[in-house]
């Protein structure tokens, strides 16, 4: 175990296992909830969130292309990467809303220990990355000055909209949830069809790591099972949060979207732009749902630039 801030350990990793992951020397835990995160660059604070099944080794390629010009944070959001699963005796019946409490620890103790202000922060959102982010930042009002977002949703599908079929045998029978979950097939196949430039097979293990064990990937296919389908279900609220029209209205917004996405598909940048024509919108048509990766150092020139050009 090494210590890192605020005397949280940290335990050992092999990390000549996770080719382009920032060193250990920028690995931290949030001391309350155990929360992993990796914490590099300086100056404006930039976060980084991902989605399913990904963790902050997505974030990688980004992180070292704008930790030069900002002080960039990636968590792992619990249940995810390198932070612990959320369980029910934590107390949280609703894992989403522990998800929004563990982003609320996360930002105090970044402030109270991290030196980072209490305004002016970005923040980049990727998935599932994107209704939580959003859902965040809107229950906080003046924390998030400017936001950034690639394929993902902060509103309900469009009309016509419809889920890929593997998405909803997940999501709608559970014998197929669970095959899924002993088997991980779900993170295999994304690491996979996720991208149009296929990953190195060392990044592409490095991607599984965290799922090796089945007792480690339960979150995975609860985010699947939690895709929602209307206003029944719990997650459905983070597609309509309060204030949201208003709120994302007032916000310099980036879209970058990777267009061969199988399930962020161009229908959903098209209504971005539509909800909000004061956001600047860049499509990538060689990238897929993960455009971090596909397109790492267009997509990292962009955010530089809304950075440095955002008040």
């Amino acid at each position: 175990m090494t210590a890192r801030a605020g005397g949280a350990p940290v335990p050992a990793a092999p990390h000549q296992l996770l080719p382009g992951y920032p060193a250990p020397r920028h690995w931290r835990r949030v001391p309350v909830t155990g929360q992993h995160y990796v914490d590099l660059g300086s100056g404006r604070p930039v976060l980084f969130l991902h989605g399913n099944p990904s963790w902050s080794y997505a974030w990688r390629g980004l992180l070292r292309q704008l930790a030069p010009h900002a002080r960039c944070v990636a968590p792992d959001l619990p249940g995810f990467g390198m932070s612990r699963q959320l369980r029910p005796a934590d107390g949280v019946p609703d894992p989403y809303e522990a998800q929004l409490e563990g982003l609320d620890s996360l930002y105090r103790h970044l402030v109270r220990d991290g030196g980072l202000p209490e305004r002016g922060w970005t923040f980049v959102l990727h998935d599932w990355g994107g209704p939580l982010g959003t859902a965040w930042a809107l229950r906080n009002p003046g924390v998030v000055a400017a936001m950034v977002v690639c394929n993902t949703v902060a509103f309900p599908f469009p009309d016509g909209f419809r889920l890929p079929f593997f998405l909803r045998w997940i999501r709608d029978h559970r014998p197929v949830a669970e095959l899924v979950h002993v088997t991980n097939a779900f993170a295999r196949i994304a690491v996979r069809k996720g991208v149009h430039r296929p990953l190195l097979a060392a990044e592409r293990r490095a991607f599984l790591r965290p799922y090796a064990r089945r007792a480690e990937r339960r979150a995975v296919t609860d985010a699947v099972r939690a895709i929602p389908r209307g206003p029944a279900d719990p997650s459905w609220r983070l597609l309509e949060p309060a204030g949201a029209g208003s709120g994302l209205a007032d916000l310099p917004l980036l879209v970058g979207w990777g267009m061969r996405d199988p399930v962020f598909t161009p229908a959903l940048a098209a209504e971005w732009e539509r909800r909000y024509p004061h956001a600047a919108v860049h499509r990538f048509p060689d990238a897929g749902h993960f455009v971090m990766e596909d397109a790492t150092a267009e997509l990292g020139d962009l955010i530089r630039d809304f950075l440095q050009g955002t008040p």
